[in-house]
C-alpha cells in the first residue's frame, strides 16, 4: 500500500488554524469539471499521469476480483478515503470546505478518475496544502508565549470520527491544545522551556520545507491509491518511485538494521523486525514502535524526525555496514506523549539470507520425564526463483531450509516439533504447498477461484511426508496468507495442532501488472490487482475470518485493530465445495483437543509468567481505550507516574513467584536483570509436551489391546 499525502506531510497533522474559503477558491471549487480549474502555479497532473489513471481503471474493470459497480455509491467511497488520506484527524478542512467539494465532485469523483480528469484531486490537495503551510506559521507563532501548564483542559487526540470544525474558533482551539500537548510532551522528557521552542520551531520550519516537496507524482500516487483501494484492501498503485523502493525491500539488498517501517500519522512506526537483522539481533525493537528521532553513531545529536516524510527517515537510519545508529522511540501502546526510550543498533548488511527459517531445540520436563521438543521458526515463504531459474541446485526455499533443519533435529532425537508462524506475513505461494507436503502425504492443499467462478485444486508436490511425528503450529493476528493456507492444511488433515490467536484472514490472490510492459522499470508504476481467493480443502476461505486455532492463546494484538476485518472494503468469508482429501490418523493424528485444551488451562492458572501476560495485555488495552490525555504538567506527571508503578508492581509479582529479587523502578523491566520469557512459546512448548505424552499412552494402550 502507497503511504498517503498526510503520511508525507507528517507533523502537520498535528498543527492547524483557522482559515475561510477565499472567493476565488470558491469560484474554482463550483467550476465545471471539464474546465481548467488549477490556479497558476498549483501542481497539476501530467499527461502521462491521465494516461495511466485510464489505463489503471481498464485493468481493474478487467480483472479485479469482485467487480463492484463504479456508481455513485462508489465514488462516494473513493472521495471519503482521499479526504482521509489528507484529513484523517479531520484537523485541516472547515466543514464549509469538505461541504463545497462534496457537493461539486463527490458524486462523479472515481468517474472522473477512471476518464483521466484528475484536476478536481489535484484542487483538493491544493487547498489542503495551502491550509497546511498557514497551520504551520500559526504554531510558529504560538511558541512566542510559555501556556498555563495548571490548566483543566485536555488534549482528544483520536479525531477520525470526529465533526470537521465548522468555525475558525474551533479549528484554532484544537491545534491550541496539539501543540500545547507537543510542548508538554518535550517538557516531561527533561526538555527546558527554552529547548522545546527551539525543537519544536525547526520541527515546524522542517515541515514548511518539506511541504515544498511535494511533487506531482505523491499526490497522483494517493488519487489512484484512493480508487484502487475502495475496489479491495489489496489492490493497490505503486508509483516509479515506490516501485523501486518496493523491489529494494523485497531483495533486502541494503545496509541498515533491518526493520520494515511506515507511516502511522505524524510517526515512522515498526512494520516488522526482519529475523536475522541487527534490530531482530538486538530484540529491543517491537513492532508498532513509533521513531521520534534518529542519532547517527553512539554520541551524536538526535535529530527529531516527527512528522518527516518515510523516505528521508529511512535514508537517516540506513548506512554503512559497521556504523552505529540510534533510535529514539515511543514504544508500542505507549500513548502520544508517553515515555520514549533510545536503542542503539550497529548497522549491517540486511539481505534475503536474514529471513531464512532457524530452528532450536527445548527440553520439556513433565512427571520426571523429559521430552526433547525441536522448534522451527518460519518468517516467511521465500523461494530464490533467479537461482532456481539459472540453474543453482542450491537454492534457498522455505522447504528446503526446514526439511534440513528437520534432519537436524531428527539427528537430536526430537520427540515433537513447533513450527512458529507467528508474524509470517506469507509470501510465494508455492512454497506454501511444498512446505505442507513435508508433513502431510500427498494431496490437495488449497483451492483458488477466479473471477468467473472457474476452480482449481493446488496439491503438494512431495510424494511423502519428511516428519510424521507430533506437530503443532504457532500463530498470531499477523500470520497471514500463505501462513494460512498452510495452517488451515494442517488442521483439516488433523495432522497438528494449531495455537495461539485467529490469524489475519487475508485469504486473496495478487498480481503484479508493471504498468508499462515494454520497459525493463516501472517508468509508470505499477499495479497490484486481487484476481482470486483462496479455499481450503474442506470448502471454507480464510479470508476475513482467518484460522482459528485449537487452542486459543492471549495476544497484546487487538483483532478490531489488525487483521482483514478491520480493513475497509475486505472481501467477505464464504465457501465452496469440499475436496477429497486423507485425513491423518495412528501417531501421525493430533491427539485429543478437549484434553489439550485442558491441560493448558491447568497449568495457566498457576503460571506466573503466563499471568504477567495476562496483566501486561490489561494495561495495554486500557491505554488503547484511552482517546485523549491531561494538558495539565503535574496531573501528566502523575498519570505517568502511576502507570509506571503498576508495570513494576506487575513484574515484581512475576519475579517475586519465581523466587527472583524485585527491581526498584520500571526503568529494569526487560534490562539484563529482567529478562522476559516468550510466554507463548514457552506455552507451545508445553502443550507439545501434552501431545507427546497422549500420544504414548495412547500408543501404550492400543499395544496392550493387541497382546490381550
Amino acid at each position: 500500500m502507497t503511504q498517503s499525502l498526510r503520511f508525507r506531510l507528517g507533523w502537520l497533522t498535528a498543527i492547524a488554524a483557522a482559515i475561510a474559503l477565499s472567493g476565488a477558491a470558491v469560484m474554482l471549487l463550483r467550476a465545471p469539471a471539464s474546465a481548467s480549474i488549477l490556479p497558476p502555479g498549483a501542481l497539476a497532473p501530467t499527461a502521462n499521469q491521465r494516461a495511466v489513471a485510464r489505463k489503471v481503471a481498464r485493468i481493474l474493470n478487467e480483472y479485479q476480483y469482485s467487480h463492484p459497480a463504479i456508481d455513485a455509491h462508489f465514488s462516494h467511497l473513493v472521495f471519503d478515503r482521499y479526504l482521509h488520506f489528507l484529513d484523517p484527524e479531520h484537523n485541516y478542512f472547515l466543514a464549509s470546505d469538505v461541504q463545497g467539494f462534496s457537493a461539486t465532485y463527490r458524486d462523479d469523483f472515481a468517474q472522473l478518475i477512471e476518464a483521466g480528469k484528475l484536476d478536481p484531486a489535484f484542487l483538493i490537495f491544493q487547498r489542503f496544502k495551502q491550509q497546511s503551510q498557514a497551520h504551520i506559521h500559526y504554531a510558529l507563532s504560538l511558541l512566542s508565549q510559555e501556556p498555563s501548564w495548571s490548566t483543566e483542559a485536555s488534549y482528544h487526540f483520536d479525531r477520525k470520527h470526529a465533526p470537521w470544525p465548522a468555525s475558525a474558533a474551533q479549528m484554532n482551539q484544537l491545534w491550541r491544545e496539539r501543540v500545547m500537548n507537543e510542548e508538554l510532551s518535550l517538557l516531561l522528557a527533561h526538555k527546558t522551556w527554552p529547548q522545546t521552542v527551539a525543537l519544536l520551531r525547526k520541527r515546524y520550519q522542517a515541515e514548511l520545507h518539506r511541504i515544498t516537496q511535494i511533487s506531482a507524482e505523491d499526490v497522483f500516487e494517493d488519487v489512484m491509491n484512493a480508487y484502487a483501494l475502495t475496489y479491495d484492501p489489496h489492490t493497490s498503485y505503486f508509483s516509479p518511485m515506490s516501485s523501486e523502493e518496493y523491489r529494494i525491500e523485497m531483495s533486502l539488498n541494503y545496509e541498515g538494521i533491518g526493520a520494515s517501517l511506515q507511516m502511522d500519522g505524524n510517526y515512522v512506526s515498526v512494520v516488522n523486525v526482519i529475523p536475522g537483522g541487527p534490530a531482530a539481533v538486538a530484540g529491543t525493537l517491537k513492532p508498532n514502535d513509533r521513531i521520534t528521532g534518529v542519532g547517527e553513531g553512539r554520541h551524536g545529536q538526535i535529530t527529531d524526525v516527527v512528522g518527516w516524510r518515510l523516505s528521508d527517515v529511512v535514508q537517516l537510519i540506513r548506512g554503512k555496514a559497521g556504523t552505529t545508529v540510534r533510535l529514539q522511540i515511543l514504544p508500542a501502546g505507549e500513548h502520544t506523549g508517553g515515555k520514549e526510550q533510545v536503542l542503539s543498533f550497529v548497522r549491517n548488511k540486511v539481505t534475503l539470507k536474514a529471513q531464512e527459517a532457524q530452528s532450536k531445540l527445548a527440553t520439556v520436563t513433565r512427571n520426571g520425564q523429559s521430552y526433547k521438543i525441536g522448534i522451527i521458526t518460519v518468517p516467511s515463504f521465500y523461494e530464490d526463483v533467479q537461482a532456481e531459474d539459472a540453474g543453482d541446485t542450491n537454492y534457498r526455499s522455505t522447504t528446503r531450509d526446514v526439511l534440513r533443519l528437520l534432519l537436524k533435529l531428527e539427528k537430536e532425537h526430537i520427540n515433537g516439533l513447533v513450527l512458529d508462524l507467528r508474524d509470517d506475513g506469507g509470501g510465494y505461494l508455492p512454497e506454501a504447498l511444498a512446505l505442507t507436503g513435508l508433513f502431510i502425504q500427498h494431496g490437495p492443499v488449497v483451492q483458488l477461484r477466479d473471477r468467473s467462478g472457474q476452480i482449481e485444486v493446488l496439491d503438494d508436490p512431495e510424494k511423502a511426508p519428511a516428519y510424521t511425528g507430533p506437530l503443532a503450529v504457532l500463530v498470531n493476528r499477523y500470520s497471514a496468507s500463505a501462513s494460512e493456507i498452510f495452517a488451515g492444511a494442517i488442521q483439516d488433515y488433523h495432522r497438528g495442532v494449531i495455537i495461539g490467536q485467529n490469524t489475519f484472514g487475508k485469504g486473496t490472490v495478487q498480481n503484479l501488472i508493471p504498468l508499462d510492459r515494454w520497459s525493463s522499470k516501472p517508468i509508470d508504476g505499477q499495479l497490484t490487482v486481487t484476481i482470486g481467493k483462496f479455499y481450503r480443502v474442506t470448502g471454507q476461505s480464510t479470508q476475513h475470518r482467518g484460522v482459528v486455532p485449537d487452542i486459543a492463546l492471549p495476544s497484546p494484538i487487538d483483532p478490531k485493530l489488525v487483521g482483514e476485518s478491520a480493513l475497509p472494503r475486505s472481501l467477505p468469508w464464504d465457501t465452496i465445495n469440499p475436496v477429497p482429501f486423507p485425513v491423518a490418523t495412528g501417531s501421525a493424528a493430533v491427539p485429543s483437543i478437549p484434553q489439550l485444551r485442558a491441560a493448558e488451562l491447568a497449568r495457566e492458572r498457576h503460571d506466573p509468567n503466563f499471568q504477567w501476560l495476562v496483566g501486561d495485555i490489561r494495561l495495554i488495552d486500557a491505554m488503547r481505550e484511552r482517546k485523549s490525555v491531561s494538558l495539565n504538567l503535574l496531573t501528566r506527571k502523575s498519570e505517568r507516574h502511576r502507570e509506571d508503578l503498576k508495570l513494576l508492581a506487575l513484574d515484581n509479582e512475576r519475579r517475586a513467584a519465581l523466587g527472583l529479587a524485585p527491581l526498584k523502578h520500571s526503568s529494569q523491566i526487560g534490562g539484563k536483570h529482567d529478562k522476559i520469557p516468550d510466554v507463548i512459546l514457552d506455552q507451545a512448548e508445553d502443550i507439545m509436551a501434552d501431545m507427546i505424552r497422549l500420544e504414548r499412552s495412547a500408543s501404550t494402550a492400543e499395544q496392550t489391546a493387541k497382546r490381550s
